[in-house]
């Protein structure tokens, strides 16, 4: 199975997408978003609203989408009714950003400008970016006006946590280009991945042990796979809880308990995995740990010290041994080289239904990188092998596997 991370399969060939870029400084972000929608066969229509070309030039979006830039209704561009026609032809329209002013005015139904007339034109899936300071976003007049769209079947992708203009720190920030991309290829998924009810355990991070007080024993796992299980499967309907060791943006609708070490994650995992139905075990957990950290920072000019370390407790095989019927454990195996031979000792080892290979020697996959590629491992064999694509791709096509597992035994 390939999947496409925006750069370079094609799984929305044929797709006409209107991307709309409204008057926010996050607009400059729409330009890497347009640039993976074209890459992945999109045809893209962009229309700028009067207050985006404060942010952005229309000669950027007109040389990298895949027709110029519209920005009024007035503009001799073609058709007798243009400013319904954008609407009506496109397969999804994206508003990326989508301003306080652009979702207000969807929501009431006010066309005052080519955008709003094309989104209330159109009979195709819309999916909304918002991006706005903080105090915007949680203002109960946003806060109603999501929930309306919402009902009304507006695919919404939350803004993220973190650093605003004027250098504020809060929720309102615009989603990444990979979620955002993804987002529209689940809007335009006639087979969409349906969670509802299921509960989920996603555990996240490489766990740290200590030495001293300011040294560690940790590993290069930053947590992104991880978040991205629990993104998918909180939008998918799951019920998630994610135990993480890292301080990413938690996704929208995901209960977080933050831990640090081996046996901090080794307890939280197993209180949650009590009552859950799919339990993913993404962290990159320590293998050792030292058996008698210092209290005082160590000092070089003691000399080098001699350092015992002792295991820590195997997680996965633990929860394999008190697997209930019913439940689906998946583990990860993060190997350099006899992949699938290490991937399947493990299974057969640690009592998981799945485990997912990925080789992290590989180019662009693995720890720190937005992308990877890997190798769905169930009893009886390999179930799949997944092509490089972006992490939340990934998940998605291991969520789908797992659940249509489930489906079998249930």
């Amino acid at each position: 199975m390939a999947l496409d991370h925006g750069n370079g399969s094609r799984s929305l060939d044929g797709r006409r997408i209107v991307l709309g870029v409204s008057g926010g400084i996050s607009a400059y972000k729409a330009i890497e978003v347009c640039r993976r929608l074209v890459d992945a066969g999109a045809h893209v229509v962009p229309i700028m609203t009067e207050s985006a070309e404060r942010f952005v030039g229309k000669v950027t979006f007109s040389a990298l989408a895949s027709e110029p830039v519209h920005t009024s209704m007035w503009d001799d561009w073609g058709g007798p009714i243009p400013h319904t026609k954008l609407g009506q032809q496109a397969d999804l329209i994206l508003v990326c950003p989508a301003t306080a002013r652009v979702i207000g005015s969807f929501r009431a139904g006010i066309s005052d400008d080519l955008l709003t007339n094309s989104l209330i034109a159109t009979r195709a899936p819309v999916v909304i970016c918002p991006a706005m300071h903080t105090e915007m976003w949680e203002n109960p007049a946003i806060v109603d006006n999501i929930a309306t769209l919402r009902a009304r079947g507006i695919h919404i992708v939350e803004p993220e946590s973190g650093r605003l203009a004027g250098g504020d720190i809060g929720a309102g920030r615009l989603a990444t280009p990979e979620v955002i991309v993804a987002a529209v290829r689940s809007a335009l998924d006639e087979n969409p991945l349906d969670m509802s009810g299921v509960k989920v355990v996603v555990t996240a991070g490489g766990t740290r042990e200590a030495l001293d007080p300011v040294r560690f024993i940790g590993n290069r796992s930053t947590g992104k796979q991880g978040y991205a299980f629990a993104q998918v499967a909180a939008e998918s309907g799951a019920d998630v809880q994610l135990i993480s060791t890292v301080g990413l943006p938690t996704p929208s609708g995901v209960g977080l308990s933050t831990v640090t070490t081996a046996d901090e994650m080794h307890q939280a995992t197993l209180k949650a995995a009590t009552a859950a139905d799919i339990v993913i075990m993404t962290a990159a957990v320590a293998d050792f740990r030292p058996v008698a950290p210092s209290d005082t920072k160590i000092k070089k000019g003691d000399g080098v010290p001699r350092i015992e370390l002792e295991r820590t407790i195997d997680i996965l095989a633990d929860l394999g041994s008190r697997k209930p019927p019913g439940q689906q454990l998946v583990g990860f195996a993060a190997e350099t080289n006899d992949l699938i031979a290490n991937a399947e000792r493990k299974l057969n080892a640690k009592g998981a239904d799945f485990i997912i290979a990925n080789d992290v020697s590989a180019p662009d996959t693995g720890f720190g990188h937005d992308t990877n590629a890997v190798t769905i491992l169930a009893r009886g064999g390999v179930r799949d092998s997944l092509a490089l694509a972006s992490k939340h791709d990934i998940a998605r096509a291991v969520l789908t596997t797992v659940m249509a597992a489930r489906d079998d035994v249930n």
